[in-house]
């Protein structure tokens, strides 16, 4: 698709923002990702592709190697997902748990449209035969519809007394040596509702506004997601990941107190070195010899609800790696899964009672050029309006020093933005 680009300026960028999803709405697929202000590397405040103009997806057969082919026809945006269960392809394994959404293993889309939209533009890039100035009275046009919905009511997949027996069985596997440490998840759900998917994601964004948000439509599969979370981003020849291990609950008393504490916390921080390293060794496989290097280490971040610890890890990328070649080193990210990767995968599929389908996965765009940013699905409502099923999961990392009623209250702590967003 031959794009042209106009850029417009705005003076009520949250009113545009808010526009600009109502609009989203009569479009089957819809990708919009928020940076909400935070400084993490961005490359843009908000970036949306609405509307298909080509895709792929596993659905229709299609591998993972297949995208090479599928970017090379189309040098354009592409914007899309990877969900969990894409392990299944890389690694060889199988999932026999219930998947309630039902999102493809990926799904990768040209948008007709492109909107990039800062505080004091808005760019809209369409077919050079489409009118952009047509597409920005649409989307200044665009009204919420009322509508009154019942408030879900979670319940949890699991009980809490199973929860706890099992992360001491998986206490146990890390003793015999067969992991060091699993990222386990249970899922909250909610069936037979009705929500909808842009008011939930504006209240979530208010009340957990996070770097690397994104509200994903496909058909009638949605993601509500207010991750903190980076999987991976290209720019020319530098890769890099920002995976977080190391949570604690903010405070309204001692809020300074609690990031000390959770810097200076031996277990997060052994959680934190265990994926640095799993990372280190995902990028080598990729990057040139001697080049991948951690360039922050323990930092603490704040965020609406918890306190986390993360670090960046970089190098510089072989040339000419084809994109497939990327995800099958270094996907499903470490911070999900644990270490060693490929057994903590197996014992995951063991031990949780449902797919995690795009939770643990990750959303994301391509540039023309070839850069991209890919978030790691967490802090999400997973919805799919047919069968009215609503999912909520929510992980920690278990290591054998983990307690496991703090990692039950872990998972609550997760979802209490998500909580007062569906209220």
């Amino acid at each position: 698709m031959k794009r042209r680009a106009t850029s417009y300026s705005i003076t009520d960028f949250n009113k545009l923002k808010s526009q600009l999803l109502n609009f989203g709405k009569r479009f089957s697929n819809f990708c919009f990702l928020d940076n909400h202000n935070y400084n993490f590397d961005k490359s843009y405040e908000c970036i949306a592709g609405l509307g298909i103009a080509a895709s792929i997806s596993s659905e229709d057969g299609k591998k993972l190697k297949d995208i090479d082919q599928f970017k090379k026809e189309n040098p354009d945006w592409i914007f899309g997902h990877l969900s969990y269960d894409l392990k299944n392809e890389i690694e060889d394994l199988s999932s026999q748990n219930e998947d309630h959404i039902g999102f493809e293993n990926f799904f990768f889309f040209v948008p007709e449209i492109l909107i990039i939209l800062s505080n004091q533009t808005v760019t809209i890039a369409v077919d050079e035969k489409e009118d952009s100035e047509n597409i920005l009275n649409q989307i200044l046009a665009a009204r919420e519809n009322e509508t009154i919905l019942a408030n879900p009511i979670l319940k949890s997949r699991i009980t809490k007394t199973a929860y706890l027996e099992t992360v001491k069985k998986l206490q146990q596997h890390i003793l015999r040596g067969d992991c060091y440490e699993i990222c386990f998840c249970q899922e909250f759900y909610a069936d037979e509702t009705r929500i909808d998917p842009i008011r939930v994601f504006e209240k979530l964004s208010a009340t957990s506004p996070n770097p690397f948000s994104a509200f994903y439509r496909l058909d009638e599969k949605y993601l509500i997601c207010a991750s903190p979370e980076r999987f991976l981003k290209k720019v020319g020849d530098t890769i890099f990941s920002q995976p977080i291990k190391g949570t604690t609950k903010r405070s309204k008393i001692a809020d300074e107190s609690e990031k000390l504490q959770l810097r200076t916390n031996q277990k997060e921080v052994a959680e934190n070195v265990m994926i640095v390293d799993l990372v280190r060794n995902d990028l080598s496989k990729i990057c040139e010899e001697g080049t991948v290097k951690v360039k922050e280490l323990f930092e603490v971040y704040s965020f609406p609800q918890v306190h986390q610890m993360i670090s960046s890890i970089e190098g510089k990328l072989l040339e000419n790696v084809p994109f497939s070649k990327i995800l099958k080193a270094t996907f499903p990210m470490g911070s999900m899964t644990g270490a060693p990767k490929k057994r903590v995968l197996e014992l995951i599929e063991k031990y949780e009672q449902t797919k995690r389908g795009l939770f643990s996965g990750s959303v994301g765009y391509i540039s023309p050029g070839g850069d991209f940013d890919f978030n790691v699905v967490i802090r999400s409502i997973l919805y799919n309006a047919v069968n009215k099923y609503l999912s909520v999961p929510a992980g920690s990392a278990i290591t054998w020093k983990s307690n496991p009623e703090k990692e039950f209250e872990e998972c609550e702590n997760k979802i209490e933005g998500i909580i007062k967003a569906l209220e």
